[in-house]
C-alpha cells in the first residue's frame, strides 16, 4: 500500500470505528450526563447532592423496577414492529386476580374465603396465566386477523381495566399473605428485573427465538419466505409481553401490599418511553434489552430528579412525553442515514 492509499484509508477506518459504536454506550453516556446535570442542580438550588443519597436511589431502582419487567416484553413487541398499548391495564388486572388468591385467613373481607392461606406459588401462577392469556388474545388478533397491532392492544387495555375493576366492584384487595408480600420487600423487585432482562438478553441474542423476531421486524416478508412461521412467532411474542406484565402485577400488588383497579396506569407509556429511549426502533428490527434497562434507569433518574428539585409533577409528564418525540426523531435520523450507507 502507498503511503497516499494509507493516508486515505486511515480517516476511513477511523469512521468505520466510530460507527461500530454500540447505541448502548450513547445511550448510557446520555445517562451519566443527566445524571450529573442533576448532582449539579442540587447543589446549586438545593444545596445537597442527588448521587451521594443511598436512600433516593434505592428508592428510584425500586420504583423503575416494574416497568423495566414490563419494558423488556415491550422491546421484544416493538422489535417485530407492533406494539402493545395493554401493559398498565393487565398489570392492574393481574395485581386484582392474583391477590385475590394470596388473602390471608385473618383478613375478615376475604374475595375467596374457603382459599386464604395459599402457598405463595399460587396467586403468582394465577398472576403469570392471566397475563399470558392477555398477551394471547393480543397475539392471535394480530397475527390471525390482521387487526392492527394498535387497536387489538388498545382494545385490550379498555377490557382489562374494565376486568379490574367488575372483579371486586371496584374494592381493593388487601389482607395478603407474608409469603406473597415478601417477592415485593427489600430489592426482590429489583433482582426479578435484572433477572428477566438477563434471560430475555439471551434469549434475543443468541437464539433462534430472538433470530426470528429480528427477522420479522426487519422484513416481514423475507422472513416467510425463509420459512419463517410468522403468525405462530407473533402469538408468542405478545404472550411473553403478556407474562411479563402479569410478572409486574404480581411484583406491584406485593410491594404495596394491596391491589386496586387503577394499579398500573400509565405504566404502558412508561415501558414504551424506556423501550425508545433505549434505542428500539418503532419501525421494527433493531433494539436491545441492554438498552432498555438503561433506558429504564434514565426515566428514574429523571422521575426522581425531578422530584429532588421540586419540580411539579406536571412539567414532569411534559418533559417525558418531548424526551419519547425527541428518542423517536433521533430514532428516524439514525434509520435514514443507515440506509444511505
Amino acid at each position: 500500500m502507498t503511503t497516499k492509499a494509507a493516508e486515505s484509508a486511515a480517516p476511513l477506518a477511523t469512521r468505520q470505528r466510530r460507527r461500530r459504536i454500540p447505541t448502548e454506550l450513547s445511550i448510557f453516556l446520555v445517562l451519566v450526563g443527566i445524571a450529573l446535570i442533576y448532582e449539579v442542580l442540587g447543589w446549586m438550588f438545593i444545596g445537597q447532592s442527588f448521587l451521594m443519597n443511598s436512600q433516593r436511589l434505592t428508592i428510584m431502582i425500586l420504583q423503575v423496577s416494574v416497568i423495566g419487567i414490563i419494558a423488556v416484553g415491550v422491546t421484544q413487541v416493538i422489535i417485530t414492529g407492533g406494539i402493545d398499548l395493554s401493559s398498565g391495564s393487565v398489570v392492574g388486572m393481574t395485581a386484582m386476580i392474583a391477590t385475590s388468591f394470596a388473602q390471608s385467613s385473618t383478613w375478615g373481607r376475604a374475595v375467596f374465603p374457603s382459599l386464604t392461606d395459599l402457598p405463595a406459588f399460587v396467586p403468582i401462577v394465577v398472576g403469570l396465566l392471566i397475563g399470558a392469556a392477555a398477551g394471547l388474545a393480543n397475539g392471535a388478533l394480530i397475527a390471525y386477523t390482521k387487526i392492527p397491532p394498535f387497536i387489538a392492544t388498545l382494545g385490550m387495555f379498555v377490557s382489562a381495566r374494565g376486568v379490574a375493576k367488575w372483579y371486586t366492584k371496584g374494592q381493593p384487595v388487601s389482607g395478603i399473605t407474608e409469603q406473597f408480600h415478601f417477592i415485593g420487600t427489600k430489592a426482590w423487585p429489583v433482582v426479578v428485573f435484572l433477572v428477566v432482562a438477563l434471560i430475555f438478553h439471551i434469549a434475543l441474542r443468541y437464539t433462534r427465538y430472538g433470530k426470528f423476531t429480528y427477522a420479522i421486524g426487519a422484513n416481514p416478508q423475507a422472513a416467510r419466505v425463509s420459512g419463517i412461521n410468522i403468525e405462530a412467532h407473533l402469538v408468542k411474542v405478545y404472550v411473553i409481553a403478556g407474562l411479563l406484565a402479569g410478572l409486574a402485577g404480581i411484583v406491584t400488588a406485593a410491594r404495596a401490599e394491596t391491589a386496586q383497579a387503577s394499579m398500573g396506569v400509565g405504566y404502558e407509556l412508561d415501558a414504551i418511553a424506556a423501550t425508545v429511549i433505549g434505542g428500539t426502533s418503532l419501525t421494527g428490527g433493531v433494539g436491545r434489552i441492554t438498552g432498555t434497562v438503561i433506558g429504564t434507569i434514565i426515566l428514574g433518574v429523571m422521575t426522581s430528579g425531578f422530584t429532588f428539585l421540586r419540580i411539579d409533577a406536571y412539567y414532569q409528564e411534559i418533559v417525558k412525553g418531548l424526551i419519547i418525540v425527541a428518542a423517536v426523531v433521533i430514532d428516524v435520523y439514525r434509520q435514514k442515514k443507515r440506509r444511505k450507507h
